[in-house]
């Protein structure tokens, strides 16, 4: 048995012109479904990467206080051997020989003094950053707070359009896709081109007072002619659009409907 041939194009310009035109007129409706949603998925996206983003800070922010406990604790390790070393010296003055030895241990005595010293401002700084941090991390959980009702709002009225046009855009989907095959595959693939790279997403258009109905330009009086006669597909030489006239397309929503 012979393989079904996909895309087998009518026999005539004038019906793949028909055909076009029915495809353009159902995937302008789904354009306008997906349209009332407006910048509704973005903004819905944006949050998202934005809540993302606000958890990633609370992590570097949790992970820079770890540290920072870490070296406190290390810092007061230190101190408190410093602590015993004073006692040791202190000690020891009351066994000295002479004055050089009792010189050498009050000079050790003040400079563990003056590590001590240092090793609290240190953990001082220390103390301030993670107070600092710690509120920092409270301010960015109420933004992730705010941001997430916002959120659920935003999600909330997506999924409420959604809803109500799912179906009416599922069938729109599926009558496309039930004309596609009666369509060549090089002139489809040539309307989804243009569809996609044309701003309004308008792939074939009418001739509207013998201009092109996507970009306005006038069309030679010779390609109207042959626009009406449909023995070629013929394109506006300006913005790409393929053009058909208007009785034609007339003939294509009244089949459609």
């Amino acid at each position: 048995m012979a393989k079904e041939k996909i895309n087998e194009a009518p026999r005539s310009v004038e019906e793949r012109l028909k055909t076009l035109y029915q495809l353009q007129t159902i995937l302008s409706e789904k354009d306008r479904i997906c349209n009332v949603r407006g910048e509704l998925p973005k903004e819905v996206q944006d949050l998202e990467n934005t809540i993302t983003g606000l958890h990633t800070r609370v992590q570097r922010y949790s992970t820079e206080i770890a540290d920072l406990e870490s070296k406190r604790t290390d810092e007061s390790n230190k101190i408190e051997n410093k602590k015993m070393l004073i006692e040791r010296y202190t000690a020891q003055l009351d066994n000295v020989r002479n004055n050089h030895e009792f010189d050498n241990l009050n000079k050790e005595i003040e400079y563990e003094r003056l590590q001590i010293t240092l090793g609290e401002k240190t953990i001082g700084e220390i103390d301030r950053t993670i107070m600092a941090r710690r509120n920092d991390i409270q301010a960015t959980e109420q933004e992730i707070a705010d941001q997430t009702h916002i959120l659920d709002e935003k999600k909330a009225d997506l999924d409420k359009i959604i809803g109500e046009t799912r179906s009416q855009e599922e069938a729109l989907i599926e009558k496309a896709k039930s004309l596609e095959p009666l369509v060549d595959e090089r002139t489809l693939t040539a309307f989804k081109r243009i569809r996609h790279n044309a701003r309004n997403g308008l792939g074939i258009v009418m001739v509207d007072r013998s201009a092109c109905g996507g970009c306005f330009n006038r069309i030679p009086p010779q390609k109207q002619i042959d626009i009406r006669t449909h023995k070629k597909v013929i394109v506006c030489e300006y913005c790409g659009r393929l053009l058909i006239d208007p009785e034609l397309a007339q003939e294509a929503i009244d089949e459609l409907k």
